[in-house]
C-alpha cells in the first residue's frame, strides 16, 4: 500500500481520471473491518477481500485471497485482534483464482481430507477454475500484463488501481478441491451453528458462482456479482463472454429472495453497504445497468449498429450513470457494449470487406504507400496529437508502425497517443492496457515477473481429458502432417480410459472409449501420469522404467511430443517490441 501513498497527498492529477482517482483512494482503506457483529473482513491484503464469519467454535472463511502468504497473514491478523479460532469451513464463492488461491494459508489439507474442515463451492467450480488456464492460459497471462498493468510502476503516470481492489498480490497459488458442492438453485446449509442459504448464479461474473444469505445476521453476501463497480461482460485478459441479461436476472432474483430483508450487503471486493434502503438501491441500479446493457445494445444492433460502431453509440441511461456504484470502473461501457453484440452476433459486422481482412502487417504497407510514406504520416499524426485528436492519430500511426516496425519516431508518437488516451480513462482496465502498450512501444516487452496460475495444486486439478486436449492445442500441424495412429490410454487407479487419435494433423481424445485395433495401448496410473503433466517426468521415461506399460508401437509417444510446440509467454503484441 505504501507504493500508492501519492494518492493521499490531496492532489488532483491531470494524468488520472478524477472518478478513477476517487475509486483508487477508496481502495486504499485496508485492514480488519467489522461488517456486522460476527462477520468481519480483511481488505487490502490482495485484490479481493477475505471474509470471516464467526461460528460456534471457529471461523468460516469466504474467499481466501489469491495466495497462501496473504491469506495466512490475514488469518493471523484477525486471530491476533479478535482471539485465535480454528477455521472450520472455507467457502469458494466462484471459480476465479483470487477467490481460492490462498486456501493453503488458512487450512491444512489433512484437516479437509479427514472431514474436520469443509470446503464448499458451487457446481462446476473445479472445471471452470481450470479449463481456461489450460486451453488458453499462455495467451491469458500475456494479456493480463495489459489489463492488470502488472509491470507498470505505481505512479500518477502508471498503475493507480484495479477498481475492484488495489492490485493483484504475488505469491503461491493453491487449490484444495471442494468437499461439498452446491448443486441446487437455492440450497440451505448450517455449518457449526451458522445458517447459510446459497443462491447458484451460473453465467454471471463467473461460469460457476454463488451468492449467500445469512438469515441470522440479516447479511447478504453478493460474491463478485455486486461490487463497487460495474464489472466486465468481456474481460480483456480473455475469457468466455458473459451474459449481461442472466447477470441482471440473478441480481433481481437475489433482490426478491434476500434484498428486502438484508440489513447489510458485503462482497468479495470493495466495501459493504448498510441499511435496507441503500442495499435495495444498489441492487436495483446494478440490475438495471446490466439489463440495459443487454437490451440497449441489442436494440441498436436490430437497427443496424455494428460491433465496430456500438461503443461510440450506446449510452447508459443518465439516471443510472449518475450513481457512483454504477460507474464502469472494472469494466467499461465501450468494451462491454461490443461484447454484447459479440455474444449474440459474433465478431463480424456483416460488411463483406471485413469478412476475410488482410492481417495488419499486410494491409499497413499499402496504406503507408498510398499516404506518401512515413514523413507525411508522422507530420499528420503530430498535428492530430497536438489537437488532442488521439484516436484519429492512432488510426494513421498504427498503420505506420505495422508497416515499419523499426521506425522509432512512429512508435514513440503512437506511444504518446496511447498514454494520453490512457490518462483519460475512468476504467483502469482500459488505462492499464493503453499505458502497457505505450511502455512496450518505447522499451520493448518487459522482463518482470507476473502472477501465474501455475503450481502443483493447479496441475493436480487438470483432468486427464483436459491435459490431452491441451496436447492437441500445442500440436504443430506442419510437424504432424504425416502422423496417423490410434492410441488407447488407461489409468487404472481412477478407472478412466481414453482413445487418442492422430489424423489429418489433428490430435483428438475421447473419454470412456477404446479402439479395438490401436497402434499403441498405454496403461499408467493417474498418480504417475501427474508427474508428466507437471513436467517432472516424460511418458517415455515412465515406460522405460516400467512405471507405465506399453503394448504396440511405443514410437508413437516420441512422435507426439516431438510435434508439440512450447508456448512462449512474452510473445509480441505490438510490432517492433520483441
Amino acid at each position: 500500500m505504501g507504493s500508492f501513498d501519492f494518492l493521499l497527498k490531496g492532489k488532483d492529477y491531470k494524468s488520472i481520471h478524477p472518478s478513477l482517482q476517487r475509486q483508487a483512494i477508496l481502495n486504499m482503506n485496508y485492514g480488519l473491518y467489522e461488517v456486522t457483529p460476527g462477520i468481519y473482513q480483511v481488505r487490502g491484503f490482495g485484490i479481493s477481500n477475505i471474509s470471516f464469519i464467526k461460528s460456534n467454535t471457529g471461523w468460516i472463511v469466504f474467499d481466501p485471497l489469491s495466495s497462501k502468504e496473504t491469506a495466512k497473514a490475514a488469518l493471523e491478523f484477525i486471530n491476533k485482534k479478535l482471539g485465535k479460532r480454528p477455521v472450520v469451513a472455507v467457502v469458494y464463492s466462484h471459480s476465479h483464482a483470487d477467490h481460492f488461491g490462498g486456501v493453503r494459508g488458512v487450512v491444512d489439507e489433512a484437516d479437509v481430507l479427514n472431514g474436520k474442515v469443509k470446503i464448499i463451492a458451487p457446481e462446476g467450480f473445479m472445471h471452470h477454475s481450470i479449463v481456461e488456464w489450460v486451453h488458453s492460459g499462455n495467451a491469458i497471462t500475456r494479456r493480463m500484463i495489459y489489463q492488470y498493468g502488472f509491470l507498470l510502476p505505481p505512479s500518477e503516470y502508471g498503475f493507480v488501481d484495479q477498481a475492484i481492489g488495489k492490485i493483484v498480490e504475488r505469491g503461491n497459488l493453491g487449490l484444495i478441491p471442494p468437499t461439498v458442492i452446491i448443486s441446487k438453485d437455492i440450497e440451505e446449509m448450517t455449518v457449526d451453528g451458522v445458517k447459510m442459504i446459497f443462491q447458484n448464479t451460473p453465467g454471471t461474473e463467473a461460469p460457476a458462482e454463488m451468492n449467500t444469505y445469512f438469515p441470522d445476521f440479516k447479511a447478504f453476501w453478493a460474491a463478485e456479482n455486486i461490487t463497487g463497480t460495474i464489472h466486465n461482460i468481456y474481460t480483456l485478459r480473455g475469457a468466455l463472454i458473459r451474459d449481461a441479461l442472466a447477470w441482471s436476472k440473478e441480481i433481481n432474483k437475489a433482490l426478491y429472495l434476500f434484498g428486502q430483508d438484508a440489513d447489510v450487503m458485503f462482497a468479495s471486493h470493495n466495501w459493504p453497504r448498510w441499511g435496507n434502503k441503500r442495499i435495495q438501491e444498489v441492487m436495483i441500479d446494478q440490475r438495471d445497468t446490466y439489463g440495459n446493457l443487454n437490451n440497449g445494445v441489442l436494440h441498436l444492433a436490430n437497427k443496424g449498429v455494428t460491433i465496430n460502431q456500438v461503443h461510440n453509440v450506446y449510452k447508459v441511461p443518465t439516471s443510472i450513470q449518475n450513481k457512483w456504484h454504477t460507474r464502469s470502473y472494472h469494466g467499461s461501457v465501450e468494451h462491454n457494449s461490443r461484447a454484447v453484440i459479440n455474444r449474440y452476433l459474433g465478431y463480424w459486422d456483416a460488411n463483406p470487406a471485413t469478412l476475410i481482412p488482410l492481417s495488419p502487417e499486410d494491409s499497413a504497407p499499402l496504406y503507408v504507400e498510398m499516404m506518401g510514406g512515413a514523413t507525411p504520416i508522422l507530420n499528420k499524426g503530430q498535428e492530430l496529437y497536438n489537437d488532442g485528436k488521439y484516436h484519429h492519430a492512432i488510426e494513421l500511426l498504427n498503420k505506420l508502425v505495422y508497416a515499419e516496425p523499426k521506425n522509432k519516431k512512429a512508435k514513440d508518437l503512437l506511444a504518446d497517443c496511447f498514454e494520453q488516451i490512457g490518462y483519460q480513462q475512468e476504467s483502469p482496465s482500459l488505462r492499464n492496457s493503453f499505458l502497457a502498450g505505450a511502455f512496450e512501444l518505447r522499451n520493448g516487452i518487459p522482463k518482470g515477473e507476473t502472477p501465474t496460475a501455475k503450481g502443483p495444486d493447479m496441475a493436480k486439478a487438470i483432468t486427464t481429458q483436459l491435459w490431452l486436449e491441451f496436447l492437441g492445442i500445442k500440436l504443430d500441424s506442419e510437424k504432424a502432417k504425416d502422423l496417423n495412429f490410434t492410441m488407447n490410454l488407461i489409468t487404472p487407479d481412477n478407472n478412466e480410459k481414453f482413445v487418442v487419435t492422430m489424423s489429418n494433423a489433428t490430435l483428438l481424445s475421447l473419454q470412456g472409449f477404446q479402439d479395438k485395433n490401436p497402434d499403441l495401448t498405454v496403461t499408467v496410473n493417474r498418480s504417475d501420469l501427474l508427474k508428466v503433466i507437471m513436467g517432472i517426468k516424460t511418458l517415455d521415461g515412465l515406460i522405460t522404467d516400467g512405471t507405465a506399460k506399453a503394448i504396440g508401437d511405443s514410437s508413437v509417444i516420441k512422435k507426439i511430443f516431438e510435434a508439440l510446440d512450447t508456448f512462449e509467454l512474452k510473445f509480441e503484441i505490438l510490432p517492433g517490441t520483441k
